[in-house]
């Protein structure tokens, strides 16, 4: 691996960590999304392979509507949207160690 592709690999992200809490597939995202995207790039969104911030916010769009679709009407209510920069450890912005405020929703999704 050459210096430079090394600097835009940057491991597993939080998107993947979140999508298995969720119990969204690659799959689900793509078909969610009203976008244009693929699998291909959800799969690098997860592997961590740098995406530019047009493509973070379309992956991010689309992990958020697969959510939203899985929510019934008093859950959408209580739903907290995830900005890009709690998906991608290398985005402007990103603290780790963030407390999720949807983690009850998690729970009460993966119980179904």
């Amino acid at each position: 691996m050459d210096e430079n592709s090394s600097e835009r690999d940057h491991g597993v992200q939080p998107l993947d960590e979140l999508m298995n809490a969720w119990g969204v597939s690659n799959h689900d995202l793509v078909e969610a999304s009203p976008e244009q995207l693929n699998h291909k790039q959800v799969a690098k969104a997860r592997r961590g392979r740098q995406l530019t911030l047009h493509m973070m916010q379309k992956v991010m769009r689309g992990f958020n509507i697969s959510i939203w679709n899985q929510l019934k009407k008093e859950e959408k209510e209580k739903y907290f949207e995830y900005p890009h920069s709690w998906l991608f450890s290398y985005a402007k912005g990103y603290q780790a160690g963030r407390v999720d405020p949807n983690d009850a929703l998690k729970e009460i999704v993966r119980g179904r």
